[in-house]
């Protein structure tokens, strides 16, 4: 059986030319084949128009009053295109779920009604935004007619209709009567094939995408499928079976792919390594085989750590060690990558021009458990600085970057968890997938 070292040898193998590639980074045809909010402003003179704009006003809610926003991130990340559209003198029409409602009318909380929103809008936007309590029918239909120009109009939200989630054509439709020209820019939610994600699209004269999903689209998908190579990925996070996909799509596009996370000890169990008492899934251990096969055949470096920061329980106050994969077993558990491990990415981050980081490298909340996932935000912060693309991809690994606050010294933190996901697996997003083609 394989020893730490051949692991190494036998999955550092690099795809060959790769280092002499030095193509310049450029938009994938996604990314070109979709109309944007740019595009769609050349097309039609949108002064006076009503445009259904589709964000996402998720944003988190002070758990004391239930209604002041604790973190408007997603609120100003709608302001740019909604801040265009009104500079074109076009009525915006904001559509948005908030939280999981399933259905059902509720009037406060994280699955209530949108009114929490309206006084930050207010100041973001620098208009004032109406609000209405539906998303649908003749009172809607109305206030939407009243609209004159460069005027803000929030619906209710959309999942107090259990039909939303199932693109619901009546809802579509309801949402359709709104407005002749639709606007994707919920990049979170793209992945999802919902009534006012794709199915409103059947309704519209044109539909676009806005400044927030063009550039998901062009980074998620542009900068992985025509990168500047060297590519190397950087996936983590707890389990193989949420990262199959995402692995398989990387080893046919990457040069190189290092691996953290809980995810590794399935690995090493595939290559029959004691683990103790680490995170395995014993069921995708002839998948990670197979991965890291595939890898191998295809000349992609696929590199496990070779050391582990090792704990007696899973907390934070923890006894430690280090160790090599090698040394692992009894009662300890693996909780982060170790500091040989550490230093070897290191030397692999800097070779490369375009770096994609998707999950973290350990228990990240819990800072004995850290070091390896903040310093990879590091190095990545540093690459950005000579000139590399950094994309952070979603999910725990957004969170451990901003933790770190280092979410401005990359190119790009992804707003989507399965929606970044699913691009990256090369899957088609039915909230892309249904705007207008150009």
């Amino acid at each position: 059986m394989l020893t730490a070292s051949s692991s190494f040898a036998r999955f550092a193998l690099r795809r060959s030319g790769s280092v002499t590639n030095t193509r310049s980074f450029h938009l994938s045809p996604l990314c070109l084949e979709k109309l944007n909010v740019e595009g769609l402003a050349s097309k039609v003179d949108l002064n006076g128009q009503n445009v259904l704009m589709r964000v996402d006003l998720n944003v988190p809610l002070s758990k004391e009053d239930d209604v002041t926003v604790t973190d408007d991130t997603r609120l100003r990340a709608i302001v740019p295109t909604a801040k265009f559209l009104l500079g074109k003198g076009a009525n915006v029409i904001l559509c948005s779920h908030f939280g999981r409602p399933k259905g059902e009318i509720i009037e406060t909380g994280k699955n209530g009604r949108l009114n929490p929103v309206v006084p930050r809008l207010n100041e973001l936007l620098g208009v004032d935004v109406k609000k209405v309590d539906d998303c649908m029918g003749a009172e809607v239909e109305s206030a939407s007619k009243e609209l004159t120009n460069g005027e803000v109009l929030l619906l209710e939200n959309t999942r107090f209709y259990a039909g939303e989630t199932k693109n619901d054509p009546e809802l579509a439709a309801g949402l359709g009567k709104l407005a002749d020209y639709f606007v994707m820019d919920a990049f979170g939610t793209a992945h999802r094939a919902h009534s006012s994600t794709a199915g409103v699209a059947e309704h519209m004269k044109l539909s676009a995408a806005g400044y927030l999903l063009d550039k998901e689209l062009k980074y998620l998908k542009g900068a992985v499928d025509a990168p500047n190579r060297p590519l190397a990925a950087i996936v983590g996070g707890a389990k193989v079976s949420t990262k199959i996909p995402v692995i398989e799509s990387l080893i046919d596009k990457c040069d190189t792919i290092l691996l953290g996370g809980g995810m590794i000890f399935t690995f090493y169990k595939a290559l029959g390594y004691e683990t103790g008492n680490s995170i395995v899934e014993e069921d995708m251990i002839e998948l990670a085989d197979k991965l890291m096969k595939k890898a191998e055949a295809q000349g992609v470096k696929l590199m496990l750590p070779t050391d582990v920061v090792l704990a007696d329980k899973f907390a934070n106050d923890a006894n430690t060690k280090i160790a090599k994969v090698s040394e692992m077993g009894g009662e300890w558990m693996g909780l982060d990558i170790g500091p040989e491990t550490i230093a070897t990415f290191a030397d692999e981050i800097e070779k490369c021009n375009t770096l994609v980081f998707n999950g973290p490298m350990g228990v990240f909340e819990m800072e004995k458990f850290a070091t390896g996932t903040v310093t990879v935000a590091e190095l990545l912060g540093k690459a950005t600085a000579r000139g590399a693309t950094t994309i952070v991809g979603g999910g725990d690994s957004v969170a451990a970057v901003n933790q770190a606050g280092l979410g401005d010294k990359v190119s790009h933190v992804s707003t989507g968890g399965g929606a970044s996901l699913e691009l990256l697996e090369g899957k088609e997003l039915p909230g892309v997938a249904a705007l207008t083609e150009v």
